[in-house]
């Protein structure tokens, strides 16, 4: 009697499904970091049994899906969480990828400088749309003006409060990193306040990314690849930015790097993940100078729950 044959299911390739999302998104033309925050369409995609804001690439990700499909409600949650309130998702939804770590202990023993050694387990899950349940309540967005960040001198207290250099005069606005200041054109030159606020998120990103901070610029030269991967980190940091303090991001800049980003995210499928994850402690660096935002941090990022949903567990990578 002949035995039945068993085949393995291949092993889903998750980063290259998001980093798809992306590359298919950018070649129609829709900005995913840009659509994520059109305050006149959609909020910050939210938890909506926690409270809590989705954050790096899951903001790219869920962000995308609202403006293209679910309007202006921002809220998401598994459908585990959906059970527990009572929720139901509808026969037939199709949930949204969303990725989050958690981090494994390696071994008992604690290194010599009093660290301790772990694995962060990269896990990928699947939530749903407030609009594919039944049972949800009506949302009801927070009233302008509620939230204390969201004001238009909240760019000014992020200046004031990182101690940055900034210059004001001539046309043109960039960060020195010879001179380490940050060049403005005068603020009367702006058409208004907010346009101000966009222009110096991006070069606050800028400043922020410099080795003398966190580290992460690229230091490419104009037109090279590494300075159009800068660009493509600090966009997303300025939106992120921007979209805390309720302000709609600038992205005039985009077509010129779109070739170069296209090229990149095409050749690693991981791109985009290192590039969110850098963009947000960009994001969180510079929004940490704001006393009332760094304040209203008192619970641990979305993506780092673990009671997102059942979800497939990727590589262990080693933490440093």
């Amino acid at each position: 009697m002949a035995h039945k044959k068993y085949t393995s299911k291949p092993q889903r390739d998750h980063y290259q499904e998001v980093t798809d999302q992306i590359v298919a998104a950018l070649e129609q033309g829709i900005i995913p970091w840009r659509r994520t925050w059109n305050q006149g369409a959609c909020g910050v995609p939210m938890n909506c049994t926690t409270g809590r804001f989705y954050r790096g690439i899951n903001q790219l990700l869920l962000g995308l899906a609202q403006a293209v499909r679910f309007g202006n409600d921002p809220r998401w949650c598994s459908y585990r969480q959906a059970q527990a309130r009572g929720w139901q998702v509808r026969a037939g939804e199709r949930g949204r990828v969303i990725v989050f770590y958690k981090r494994i202990q390696k071994g008992a023993e604690t290194r010599e400088d009093g660290t301790i050694p772990y694995f962060q387990l990269l896990r990928f899950s699947t939530v749903f749309h407030a609009s594919q349940m039944d049972g949800v309540p009506d949302y009801h967005p927070p009233e302008l003006g509620s939230v204390p960040w969201q004001t238009p001198g909240a760019i000014n207290t992020i200046i004031e409060n990182s101690g940055v250099d900034i210059r004001y005069g001539g046309g043109q606005a960039f960060f020195s990193p010879a001179t380490n200041h940050v060049q403005m054109p005068p603020r009367e030159s702006f058409e208004s306040p907010e346009a101000f606020a966009q222009t110096c998120c991006h070069e606050l990103s800028h400043w922020a990314a410099d080795e003398r901070r966190l580290g992460l610029s690229e230091k490419g030269r104009f037109g090279s690849a590494k300075y159009a991967a800068e660009e493509l980190l600090v966009e997303i940091s300025a939106s992120f930015i921007c979209s805390t303090l309720g302000i709609d991001p600038d992205i005039s800049n985009t077509a010129a790097y779109l070739a170069n980003w296209l090229s990149a995210l095409k050749n690693d499928s991981r791109a985009i993940f290192r590039a969110a994850a850098d963009a947000q402690r960009i994001a969180d660096y510079l929004l940490g100078f704001h006393p009332d935002y760094a304040a209203s941090l008192t619970g641990p990022d979305e993506e780092a729950t673990d009671d997102n949903g059942t979800g497939d567990e990727a590589t262990l990578s080693e933490a440093a």
